[in-house]
């Protein structure tokens, strides 16, 4: 070893101690926060100064990241129990620093720096986001917000949820869609953290009109949010945010646009957000969230109940138009189309039972594939034809199932605690997604603490994707990224 790489080593390890010191130092009161120290081990110590003619708090930080495993950033807090909010308007001091350095509004379970946290990080370059780290020492995961550089701000924890919401100039705070499922054992800190991202520099951020409420947190109005998220990270990104419900997005196969169906009609959404527009879907103005593209991208299956109130298979250009009558009998529920697009696969009521049937696209008699007591429900074709998966109740308790196209050889590939549904085969073939319930919900409803979960298209471990409020409507049709990267589904406000 070098006599200049033995002190570095040296210079290093004096400096880990001298930061681990600093955060054992005693809290110090500023404003309404009970103390503020370093959490990590910044080169450059932290520090949080409230001006009182102003409200304006001041918090300079140093640190590499708040982000995988462990944290580094200088936190002013208050130890709390139950529900409690935090608002603030957010700006950076000066300009040209890291375009990830972080001002946020923070939950956090512990001051250790691997500590369970949530946190609304408002970066350098606008991006705003809800961060969470669900246990200790676990990896960070994010939602991103569809907004940038917003003026206000504000974290929210309700009950096990907590939420994002936002505010520009002349508008008030409103719920960003960003919402994750976390529990907080208590006392809990909450407060205002800064990052620099560069370990050799300290930022600074000012929080202004901060407003921190303790105590019932009242509930947000009802919102469906339309997110993305990346299966290899599980990180997630807001698309839409509506006071509407809206349910089951399909993603194009250009990976250009979503279709989703909101009170009785289809709409369009560009991949990148905006605005929704109507599908013309003629006389049919009773459309549920079974609905779905053809192999080619063209034709659109529908399923509405506008002709004698209960609901039929009908095909119509995917850009508007007529539709056709596919189904004479219901209630029938499109869920999949062959990878020829020649025949749809569906769910439909006979008699009282639910089973699996096919159907020519073209029109023509259905053929029953399930004939086992018990729901069955979901189907939907594997990219290379040869199987079609769908769920099952008929072993007293839902699972993903799966068979050949003529029903043959029907075979159940889950069991498990939950209630598994909707199983959703990548356009790759190698994975299935699908939204599981708790072992005592029953059927499918909506209002529901779920989770997407996903697992190799063969069988092997089940991996938890995302955990949510939702249910009907979130992931009912196929909705995967045509690249298989990513799924699109619909979430709900908390009550």
């Amino acid at each position: 070893m070098s006599h200049f790489s033995r002190f570095s080593f040296v210079a290093f390890g004096i400096f880990a101690g001298l930061a681990a010191a600093r955060a054992q130092l005693p809290a110090t009161t500023v404003g309404i926060f009970e103390g503020h120290q370093d959490i990590g081990t910044p080169f450059h110590a932290g520090s949080a100064d409230y001006n009182s003619a102003n409200g304006t708090y001041k918090i300079t930080g140093g640190g590499s990241n708040i982000w995988f495993a462990n944290d580094s950033f200088h936190y002013a807090w208050k130890k709390v129990s139950g529900d409690a909010s935090l608002d603030a308007d957010i700006a950076f001091a000066g300009s040209g620093g890291d375009p990830h350095r972080k001002a946020c509004l923070m939950v956090r379970q512990s001051l250790d720096a691997d500590s369970a946290y949530a946190d609304v990080a408002f970066h350098g370059n606008g991006l705003t986001s809800l961060q969470f780290r669900e246990n200790k020492g676990d990896a960070t995961h994010e939602i991103q917000a569809n907004v940038s550089g917003p003026r206000r701000v504000r974290i929210e924890k309700r009950g096990n949820y907590v939420t994002l919401s936002v505010a520009d100039t002349g508008v008030e705070l409103h719920p960003s869609g960003a919402c994750d499922r976390i529990t907080f054992q208590e006392p809990f800190y909450i407060g205002l953290g800064v990052c620099s991202h560069n370990n050799s520099v300290s930022e600074q951020a000012d929080f202004s009109n901060v407003d921190l409420r303790e105590g019932p947190v009242p509930a947000s109005p009802p919102m469906s949010t339309l997110e993305t998220i990346a299966i290899a990270s599980t990180d997630r990104r807001v698309v839409y945010c509506t006071s509407n419900h809206i349910e089951a997005p399909n993603w194009s196969h250009d990976g250009s646009n979503f279709f989703f169906n909101s009170r009785g009609h289809i709409y369009r959404l560009s991949a990148a957000g905006g605005e929704p527009q109507l599908v013309d879907t003629g006389s049919a103005r009773q459309c549920n969230n079974d609905h779905g593209l053809s192999p080619d991208g063209t034709l659109l299956a529908i399923s509405d109940s506008t002709q004698g109130g209960k609901s039929l298979i009908y095909i119509l250009p995917a850009v508007g138009g007529t539709p056709a009558r596919i189904t004479p009998i219901g209630p029938s529920y499109w869920h999949g189309w062959s990878p020829d697009g020649k025949t749809l696969a569906f769910c439909g009521q006979r008699n009282g039972e639910f089973d699996i049937y096919t159907a020519p696209a073209a029109g023509g008699p259905e053929t029953r594939l399930t004939t086992a007591i018990g729901k069955d429900d979901g189907p939907e074709y594997s990219p290379d034809g040869q199987f079609i998966y769908f769920n099952s109740e008929r072993t007293g308790q839902m699972q993903i199932w799966r068979m050949h196209p003529d029903g043959s050889q029907q075979e159940q590939i889950t069991s498990d605690e939950y209630n598994n549904w909707f199983p959703h085969p990548s356009p790759n073939g190698r994975w299935i997604v699908f939204l599981s319930y708790g072992k005592d919900v029953k059927d499918h409803p909506g209002g529901k603490d779920v989770l997407l979960r996903i697992m190799p298209s063969g069988g092997g471990p089940i991996r938890v994707l995302a955990k949510l409020f939702g249910g009907q409507g979130t992931i009912n049709v196929p909705s995967w990224s045509p690249d298989s990267r990513n799924i699109a589904f619909v979430s709900y406000s908390p009550p």
